[in-house]
């Protein structure tokens, strides 16, 4: 049983402040906070341990600790049956939300941290292979950004703010439940959002703010290999792509009239499509981001007697990163057509567009946005309608997998180990071709050692 009084601490002849107290399990558990509210204790009657009825704004008191007392009361009844943790952290948190106020600077609410963590975000350490660098980067900021909008989004679902110290496993799984089977979001868009806010967590612990010890080993998760459905361009489709006629202005026009969907919104003209190629193409050879494939400039491109370099600073780890061009088409557009920035979603159309003149037209397995219900859905699609910028990097990675040393590819795509890269095309390790490998490096490195006479002794036994 729960009993709820209110008093006060002092008797002084002048406005003191009115206190909560709530009782849980026979004195088990005896929790007092202010309510917000003050009077003169003339005015307070020891007898009911309320407002004397003698004002209108004592009657007002009156009717605002009634409604706190029947509101605790509700809710320690819900959040016992829900294994909620009921401390001065909940308590604080219920008085708040009887009167809708709102709370600021308050260092124990999981919202407040993330703020923190965002407006902090161009002092804060991060740590990179080569020790620390200064400033979170602007995907990451970005993702603070949206998992903070989600956890708005679920307090305000819940009807309570999340406070540190109730970030129990109950609390995660049903926090996971409404991720994936209310908001539908992807296997590894929902697992993406545990692991921040585990790591906010942590982060918060680090400033002395109390945390639940299960926050710190929160287990999130991504879509296993045999769920994920990756889209790549084969030579033989970039080939296609490269040879595919983009002139015919009338025949485009045609295009656009009998595919009103996959054009809408961009300008099906020659010098749009061959930009759009330019892209593609330079894109399936250098293995980077599509962020980082659309900030190339003049500026990135560097001669070394006839070869040409590009270098490239990763915007998401920060790595320098330098590609040789080899293919003649690649280094013709390097040299002669290097294409123009274009804003990345309305890329990802161009692209489409493309690929369908270009007859990328299989039809594959692979997940398609539903512009309905925001969510992508699992599916078969004309392999065009799949294809994106973020295709280019995978498609380099695929295509180029056991022609070139793995250790060559991690050091153009930037992934920190071979294993995040294997799974980043969907391969496992293959421990033969790295036998075959050393072998034929082995043998390279001596193939012009002139072979050694071996003399062999004939001894005859006696």
């Amino acid at each position: 049983m729960a009993s709820i009084k209110f008093r006060l601490r002092s008797n002084a002849n002048k406005n003191v402040s009115i206190k909560v107290r709530v009782i849980l399990g026979r004195g088990k558990q005896d929790l007092e906070l202010n309510t917000g509210f003050s009077i003169n204790p003339k005015d307070w009657s020891e007898t009911t341990d309320l407002p004397k009825q003698n004002t209108p704004e004592n009657k007002v008191i009156l009717n605002n600790l009634k409604k706190l007392e029947s509101f605790l009361f509700e809710s320690i009844n819900t959040d016992m049956g829900e294994s909620v943790v009921i401390d001065t952290f909940w308590l604080d948190a219920k008085i708040n939300e009887c009167f809708k106020r709102v709370v600021k600077n308050d260092t124990g609410l999981l919202v407040s941290h993330i703020q923190y963590i965002i407006d902090n975000a161009n002092t804060r350490k991060v740590k990179t292979n080569g020790g620390f660098k200064i400033g979170l980067s602007a995907s990451t900021i970005k993702n603070y950004t949206l998992f903070k909008n989600i956890i708005l989004e679920y307090q305000a679902k819940t009807k309570k703010q999340i406070q540190f110290v109730e970030v129990t496993k109950p609390f995660v799984d049903k926090f996971t439940n409404w991720l994936v089977n209310t908001k539908k979001y992807s296997t590894n868009y929902a697992g993406k959002q545990l692991e921040i806010l585990k790591t906010v967590c942590i982060d918060a612990e680090k400033h002395e703010i109390p945390v639940t010890p299960y926050s710190k080993t929160i287990q999130h998760f991504r879509e296993s290999d045999t769920d994920r459905y990756i889209q790549t361009l084969s030579f033989a489709e970039l080939e296609q792509i490269k040879n595919v006629d983009l002139s015919n202005v009338e025949q485009l026009k045609e295009f656009k009239a009998s595919n009103p969907e996959l054009t809408k919104g961009i300008s099906i003209t020659p010098e749009a499509l061959n930009n759009a190629r330019n892209w593609i193409l330079i894109g399936c050879e250098i293995g980077q981001r599509g962020g980082d494939l659309l900030k190339i400039t003049n500026d990135n491109i560097r001669y070394k007697g006839t070869t040409i370099y590009i270098d490239i600073i990763q915007q998401k780890t920060n790595k320098s990163v330098t590609i040789g061009i080899i293919a003649p088409h690649v280094i013709d557009i390097i040299e002669n057509h290097l294409p123009k920035e274009v804003p990345h979603q309305k890329l990802n159309d161009y692209v489409k567009v493309v690929c369908k003149l270009a007859g990328i037209n299989e039809v594959v397995k692979g997940t398609k946005l539903n512009t309905e219900t925001n969510r992508k859905e699992l599916g078969m699609y004309p392999k065009h309608e799949l294809i994106t910028t973020h295709c280019f990097r995978r498609s380099f990675a695929t295509n180029y997998y056991k022609k070139i040393p793995t250790a060559v590819l991690i050091g153009i795509t930037g992934h920190s180990k071979e294993s995040l890269f294997l799974t980043y095309i969907n391969q496992r390790e293959d421990k033969d071709n790295n036998a075959d490998l050393f072998m034929k490096f082995y043998s390279d490195l001596h193939k012009d050692k002139t072979p050694e006479m071996k003399i062999i002794l004939n001894t005859i036994a006696k």
